[in-house]
């Protein structure tokens, strides 16, 4: 297909490819605490119930994706943070069953399923979903998951040379038949698989690289990449630096980012609210996720060790939109304008926040030219 005719029939078929300037959706849904480590009050529930109401509400508000949380272990400490957690691929399927137009997305570790499961799985959900299923691509960071597999944790860049691979294959089987193929990770005799997925040529790829070879393997692989952003001015350094790579190997990609999001009538209550999550924060499995990225003592100082496991307790590490109404539609403008063009959203308290979320800040994001 021809770039020009697939971007077209993305922009028509595809709901993270329409013309909206800031594409919403909900990460981190599927697991306990979503993306809050913390004892901070709330309703939400990681069950199948509350995830269809959640998924339902996101839909008729007109988001365009789900992004659930691949975990197969939790962080430890007093909340043992994300260890109860549904699987992605029969989660995308059941949701795609009660709703209509939003996009599920499955957060597959490429080391813990094989290209040709991986492969047949997604073709299925995307014909159940009638073209709304995506794969975000995860390399395996977390040694403890990885070990229950018993499978080697592989060197960093070596987790990006085996992620290349798999999904080579992958997109293989979802656009050749009886193909062989012999590499350094897989080897496929007479590749072959029907039903091809819906979505031409193959299903949306997303995928959070933000190394080096993080970035390098988006900007080969993928349609969009998810970063971390501190600031709207780091956020336009990584947004111009990925493009650039992407450009390089011939392609177009499109940046998004991730945001926890603390909304009130007023800026005293908001920040208030957010002080709450801090404070019931469990710190244990912060400090544990931190050190398992690299964020040692030793490197820092315990102020900026304490400044990001806040930033992690409230949100994962998002992006923290805390204010009015009128200040989280001024600070998505100011990520918009970054070339960001799309966030997933989190809450402590999903089900309920995003209905005033809908109420309150989607109809500002219209008059912002955020939203048509």
């Amino acid at each position: 297909m021809h770039p020009d005719d697939l971007k077209e029939y993305r922009r028509k078929h595809v709901p993270v490819f329409n013309d909206n300037k800031m594409k919403l959706g909900i990460f981190g849904q599927n697991c306990s605490y979503g993306c809050t480590i913390t004892h901070a009050e709330s309703t939400f529930e990681p069950t199948y119930r509350h995830n269809v109401l959640i998924s339902q509400q996101a839909d008729d508000l007109g988001f365009e994706l789900l992004v659930p949380v691949g975990r197969w272990k939790g962080f430890g400490g007093t909340t043992d943070f994300n260890g109860d957690c549904m699987e992605t691929y029969t989660w995308a399927t059941a949701m795609a069953t009660q709703t209509k137009n939003i996009m599920l997305f499955s957060t597959s570790h490429a080391p813990t399923v094989h290209p040709l499961v991986a492969a047949k799985q997604g073709a299925t959900i995307d014909h159940i979903s009638e073209g709304r299923w995506g794969l975000n691509i995860v390399c395996g960071w977390f040694s403890p998951e990885m070990e229950m597999f018993a499978a080697k944790q592989m060197e960093h860049d070596e987790r990006y040379r085996y992620a290349g691979e798999w999904i080579h294959v992958i997109k293989r089987l979802w656009t050749e038949q009886n193909f062989d193929h012999a590499g350094e990770f897989f080897q496929v005799k007479d590749g072959y698989m029907l039903p091809k997925p819906v979505q031409k040529p193959y299903p949306t790829l997303i995928n959070a690289g933000f190394s080096p070879a993080g970035r390098d393997f988006s900007a080969r692989e993928v349609d969009f990449n998810f970063i971390q952003v501190d600031t709207p001015e780091h956020g336009k350094e990584v947004v111009d630096d990925v493009k650039q790579l992407a450009h390089g190997y011939g392609r177009e990609i499109g940046m998004m980012s991730y945001a926890f999001v603390v909304c009130r009538d007023t800026e005293k209550e908001a920040k208030q609210a957010y002080d709450y999550v801090i404070e019931k924060g469990d710190w244990t499995a912060a400090r544990t996720i931190l050190g398992l990225l690299g964020v040692e003592s030793q490197s820092f100082s315990e102020a900026a060790l304490t400044q990001f496991a806040e930033r992690f307790i409230a949100g994962w590490g998002g992006y923290p939109l805390v204010g009015t109404p009128e200040q989280v539609v001024d600070e998505m403008v100011k990520i918009a304008d970054t070339g960001i063009e799309g966030l997933i959203l989190s809450w402590l308290d999903y089900n309920e926040e995003i209905k005033y979320f809908g109420e309150r800040v989607m109809p500002l994001m219209r008059q912002a030219g955020l939203r048509q």
